[in-house]
């Protein structure tokens, strides 16, 4: 079986890239100056940003279902960010280097199925939830704090 990981279209956020720190504020965006090294994990590289690099705190709607798990909760994206993550059968570092929730959710925007993992764990756990035909695609979540990492769809 194979998967795919697809990091958040920037398109989204670009109108934000540049905006004056109070006109985020208004947005209720904070801009972050990254200072330390695997702090700030971006929503669309996959990646962890480097110190120096900015990145957008903001509250995402990261599942618009029409069902009680709809959700939204903070994330980080790239300030200037322009090529989304967009692997099939691998599983980022910054993915890697968290525990993650995986959510198996239907076509009618419910879970289905869920567990944790972490490391060289990851890539088993999404097979096992793929081989239930009634889930959809997955949701990974940053078991810590909660937010979303990315969406894991069966190719």
């Amino acid at each position: 079986m194979t998967y795919h990981i697809t990091g958040l279209d920037p398109a989204q956020f670009a109108p934000l890239f540049g905006l004056s720190d109070a006109e985020l504020a208004e947005r209720h965006i904070q801009r972050h100056h990254v200072s330390a090294p695997n702090a700030c994990p971006d929503r669309i590289t996959m990646v962890d940003l480097e110190p120096g690099e900015t990145a957008l705190l903001l509250n995402y709607e990261h599942l618009p279902v029409d069902s009680p798990y709809r959700s939204r909760h903070a994330i980080y994206v790239k300030e200037g960010a322009t090529t989304p993550y967009s692997q099939t059968d691998e599983v980022p570092a910054v993915m890697k280097r968290r525990t993650l929730a995986l959510r198996g959710i239907n076509d009618a925007g419910n879970i289905v199925d869920a567990d944790l993992a972490t490391g060289d764990a990851i890539e088993p756990l999404i097979l096992r939830l793929f081989e239930n035909p009634d889930i959809a695609y997955i949701h990974a979540h940053f078991a810590q704090r909660g937010c979303f990492a990315a969406r894991i769809d069966r190719v």
